[in-house]
């Protein structure tokens, strides 16, 4: 009986909707970017902090939407 049954991981059970996901990132790397903007007392380090977290989520949701243009991600 167990044979029969494909194995599925449990990220498989359920769509995940991408829209929101893409919109959450770009939201909170923008709340990044407007933190460091508007706060007067923030560190070089700190800075560099923000801008990077920013820059990555923006990394990964370009990455996402390329691999998904040329067909590598479904």
């Amino acid at each position: 009986m167990a044979e029969s049954e494909p194995v599925t991981s449990p990220d498989q059970h359920k769509p995940v909707n991408r829209k929101a996901w893409r919109f959450a990132a770009i939201f909170t790397a923008a709340v990044l970017l407007l933190i460091m903007i508007t706060e007067n007392e923030i560190s070089w380090l700190e800075r560099l902090w923000l801008i990077g977290i920013s820059g990555g989520l923006l990394a990964i949701i370009i990455g996402d939407a390329v691999l998904r243009r040329m067909g590598l991600r479904s």
